[in-house]
């Protein structure tokens, strides 16, 4: 029986099987950021041990992080403490670190796949749940908790044990304004939050052989999103044609071996996944969400709908989400009103986000009303907004281009949305207080992120382009 793209790297990396089953698994790249990582170098002073391959390791500021006026202290004394461990740390321990002013900052799960940090075949941990971007370069990428990060930087293994294997096939080609966050929110919408729960998911079909490499970072990102343990998309030229001026290969017969290697990272044929799940590209339309976890998504032209016909347990979290957001079910949720419009994160933050963003406000000016934060995903994408002329089509929107950051994904930094609030979201989470206590998030792609930021409401961008 053949083997499937996990289990092929996943069984290259077991050093050793335990009685009970459980794996000592090799870790070819840690990341390390100034949330998750204090407690872990800490536990390594009290045990006087130092990390065992420091070069395999790479750290970055990135959660506290402001996204204006960079160059000055950061003014919240919890954020400024522990961005400043995390470079000390860095620095006592040898480390990589991309500290907030190095040309190489930004969010992780974008910084490390731009730089050809995360490869095919790789196995790759953060401190992160959304380490599973790093999957669609054809690696096994997941987030992991303090204390497995501890053991990481001691011993560059893991104690794990292998998680179930499921393939989601989506056929077809995409209707056109059809983006890879509106592939992701459908997918969630329809195997829930909790479909995956246990698998490690490898993504197939059409569609997503037809993604750019960017486009298959978000898809991996939100993977998590539907309770996998990851995400990832076998290695195939688009991976090829992304990584290739990132190495800097300079021998064209290292490159040839490389690339051969990397061929060989796929399914095989008969390979046999625990599930298998299918959908069409084509019944895939613009989604936004209405609640508060991101599998209740509907297109943009569909009405918020009643309870689910599940258990009591189901129909009261409906009911409480729906409160939560000031909505009703049968609302259309076209021309809902929209106070603030985040385009950012490691699920949209990249070039091809802003450049989607900047297709539809071209000629636009910014609803008034609106305040709107664009938050590249690291210098690198914030220099090639700039070089290709996004950040003057913005400006004379009337739109400001801020600096790297995680901004307005999450509520910890100075990024956060006022109470009773709606913000349209490129990011990846919904939850009650995710943007800011009682702000009222509906995630989205980055065109209908633009159309509600120059219409002030929930707009069809395909009317727009």
């Amino acid at each position: 029986m053949g083997k499937t793209l996990f289990e092929k790297i996943w069984e290259k990396h077991v050093v050793d099987t335990l009685p009970d089953g459980t794996e000592q698994l090799y870790i070819d790249r840690l990341y390390c950021h100034e949330v998750t990582s204090p407690q872990a170098f800490a536990g390594l002073r009290r045990r006087g041990l130092k990390p065992f391959r420091p070069e395999r390791v790479t750290c970055m500021p990135d959660h506290n992080i402001p996204t204006l006026h960079q160059d000055r202290p950061i003014a919240d004394p919890v954020s400024r403490r522990q961005v400043d461990t995390l470079e000390e740390n860095a620095r006592h321990f040898g480390l990589t670190c991309y500290g907030l002013l190095h040309p190489r900052n930004g969010i992780i799960h974008v910084v490390g796949p731009e730089n050809g940090l995360t490869q095919p075949g790789m196995t790759v941990v953060c401190g992160d749940s959304h380490t599973s971007t790093h999957g669609a370069m054809g690696a096994v990428a997941f987030g992991i908790g303090t204390s497995e990060v501890e053991m990481t930087l001691a011993t560059q293994c893991l104690l794990q044990r292998q998680p179930q294997t499921m393939r989601i096939t989506v056929d077809g080609r995409c209707k056109p304004g059809v983006t890879a966050k509106d592939i992701a929110l459908y997918l969630i919408r329809h195997m829930t939050t909790g479909g995956a729960t246990g698998y490690f998911v490898e993504y197939a079909g059409q569609a997503i052989r037809c993604a750019t490499m960017e486009e298959r970072l978000t898809i991996c990102n939100l993977s998590i999103e539907m309770g996998a343990r990851g995400g990832m998309i076998a290695p195939d030229e688009v991976t090829f044609a992304y990584l290739r001026p990132r190495l800097h290969v300079s021998d064209g017969t290292e490159w040839d071996r490389e690339v051969a290697d990397w061929q060989a990272l796929a399914s095989d044929a008969d390979a046999v996944f625990d599930r298998e799940v299918a959908f069409r590209a084509e019944d895939i339309e613009p989604m936004v969400t209405y609640g508060t976890n991101p599998g209740m998504a509907i297109s943009i032209r569909e009405t918020i709908p009643a309870e689910e016909d599940t258990d009591e347990t189901g129909r009261a979290s409906h009911r409480k989400a729906l409160e939560y957001m000031g909505f009703k079910a049968g609302e259309a949720i076209l021309g809902k009103p929209v106070d603030y419009v985040f385009l950012g994160s490691c699920t949209n933050g990249r070039i091809e986000d802003f450049r989607a963003f900047a297709s539809v406000v071209k000629g636009r000016k910014k609803a008034a009303g609106v305040t709107a934060w664009l938050v590249p995903g690291s210098r690198a994408v914030e220099r090639q907004i700039r070089a290709e002329g996004i950040d003057r089509l913005l400006a004379e929107a009337g739109f400001e281009l801020r600096q790297p950051g995680c901004s307005a994904c999450l509520a910890m930094n100075d990024d956060k949305v006022p109470t009773g609030k709606y913000v349209v979201s490129t990011s990846n989470r919904n939850f009650e207080g995710r943007q800011g206590p009682g702000a009222r998030t509906l995630l989205a792609g980055p065109l209908v992120a633009a159309a509600a930021a120059v219409t002030g409401k929930i707009s069809d961008p395909g009317e727009l382009v």
